[in-house]
């Protein structure tokens, strides 16, 4: 039987490629783990143990999935990044510096049961879940 343990990866779709590789380095902290070449459209983001794939609607993967999210309908619904622990009130100074709007924190309960997250949208409109790990 199958026991999923963890996401191992999340694919976005954009047509603003450089700037959310940007944007989840310099604001998120996530790491370039490999890029394909740039016909391709790909790059690989180290999340912890996970990856974020940026796909470039441009490129020769991103034209298979048609055009991009837009206001109205984005291709991902949200997606949760497990974070070390950190201060609540730096976290969110940090990611109103760069123009993120966010809400407070709230207990949720996800993968590993309840936990503290907070939710805000990138750049390209996806939503994302920040959750403290235990």
């Amino acid at each position: 039987m199958i026991k999923p343990k963890l996401i191992d990866h999340i694919v976005l779709r954009t047509d603003r490629y450089r700037e959310l590789i940007d944007f989840y380095c310099d604001v998120l902290g996530c790491e370039l783990e490999r890029e394909t070449p740039a016909q391709m459209g790909l790059t690989q983001l180290r999340a912890g143990d996970s990856l974020i794939d940026i796909v470039d609607v441009a490129g020769e993967l991103g034209r298979i999935g048609g055009a991009a999210p837009g206001e109205t309908g984005n291709n991902v619904d949200h997606f949760c990044l497990q974070i070390e622990p950190v201060d609540e009130l730096a976290l969110k100074s940090h990611l109103q510096e760069h123009g993120v709007e966010v809400d407070d924190f709230q207990q949720r309960y996800g993968a590993q049961g309840m936990g503290r997250s907070i939710y805000l949208k990138d750049i390209a409109g996806n939503t994302v879940e920040l959750r403290v790990s235990k």
